[in-house]
């Protein structure tokens, strides 16, 4: 059970494609008008990027394939500021999916049989019966959970959009308004070679972002943010659900 399996992979996939859908001047600078149908598409963007890194909590959802050899994967998980999150990561084409809670100073992780199997080859079967229907549960600090309690802090997504919201090449548009769901929104797009990145922005209420998608050169890859300040639930797995990391590994001689 490597860190790089519990973390790495969907830690980077989240911050790969909140980059390549955030990060590239389709959202970022300042505006204040209040009329969106009058507003231009990079001032839509301003509002929507400020109204991103105003969120205290959101839900996200991500799905789909960033090309380039890179597997789907896909992320459902409630985050806030203080780090607490809900939710789960699947590693897509039946290589396993996690159950995250995160709550202050501690972390929970169901991985199912198919995580056991493929992302821990050597000893991933004894931990499974070790643990059986139980969550794993540890520090949230510890080295081997870290890189996965990162993905679950919504400072982190807020962070990549503010770092990487100054590249503004290709052409940015600004579409009519249409639905999502229920909600009414503009479409933003900038196209950049092959790649189309689309964004649609709240056309009532605070501009959040709530669709994001990443199409061509072998991506098609969407986030989905929804339930913006909605808090994170609170409830965490019980005693005697949980299982101590370091009982578990004192457990097993498989490597770590």
């Amino acid at each position: 059970m490597t860190g790089s399996h519990l973390g790495t992979r969907p830690a980077a996939w989240a911050a790969a494609i909140l980059i390549g859908a955030t990060g590239t001047g389709v959202l970022g600078g300042v505006a204040h008008a209040e009329d969106i149908d009058n507003l231009t598409a990079q001032q839509i963007a301003d509002r929507s990027r400020d109204a991103l890194l105003g969120a205290h909590s959101l839900h996200v959802t991500t799905r789909g394939d960033l090309g380039r050899g890179n597997r789907p994967m896909s992320l459902d998980l409630t985050v806030d500021r203080d780090g607490n999150c809900n939710g789960s990561v699947d590693l897509g084409r039946s290589q396993g999916s996690v159950l995250i809670v995160k709550r202050g100073d501690d972390v929970w992780l169901k991985p199912d049989a198919d995580f056991w199997k493929n992302q821990v080859p050597n000893g991933g079967s004894a931990f499974a019966a070790i643990l059986g229907d139980r969550y794993l549960k540890g520090p949230a600090d510890n080295p081997r959970l870290r890189a996965l309690t990162r993905t679950c802090d919504l400072n982190t997504f807020q962070k990549l959009v503010s770092d990487n919201a100054n590249d503004d090449t290709g052409t940015l548009n600004k579409g009519p308004r249409t639905t999502l769901g229920k909600a009414s929104v503009v479409p933003l797009t900038r196209t950049r070679g092959n790649t189309t990145l689309t964004v649609d922005v709240a056309a009532t209420g605070k501009p959040y972002p709530l669709r994001l998608a990443l199409h061509g050169d072998g991506a098609d890859a969407v986030v989905n943010l929804s339930a913006f300040d909605e808090p994170v639930p609170r409830t965490t797995p019980s005693r005697s659900e949980s299982f101590d990391v370091s009982a578990l590994l004192s457990r097993s001689s498989s490597p770590v």
